[in-house]
């Protein structure tokens, strides 16, 4: 039983990384509707948009760590 809540758990935490591709997704959406309505702007706003989606990786990373965390720091207890 508790092996099976430990995968769960893996699971959830590692959910992250969806919700991640989802927001750099939108980032990138943002950062080309930006650039097509004022091309002036585009070096500032690529700029952004890279912070922005390297922020949001890292959301991804500490998932996926969390993840790895529970599997064999919690689950090696068993």
């Amino acid at each position: 039983m508790e092996l099976g809540l430990i995968a769960i758990a893996a699971a959830i935490a590692t959910l992250e990384g969806l919700f991640t591709s989802i927001a750099e997704g939108r980032i990138a959406e943002r950062a080309i509707e930006a650039i097509a309505k004022n091309p002036d702007v585009e070096g500032k706003v690529r700029n952004t948009m890279i912070l922005g989606c390297g922020l949001a990786e890292t959301c991804a990373i500490y998932g996926m760590l969390i993840s790895f965390l529970i599997i064999f720091v919690v689950g090696g207890k068993i």
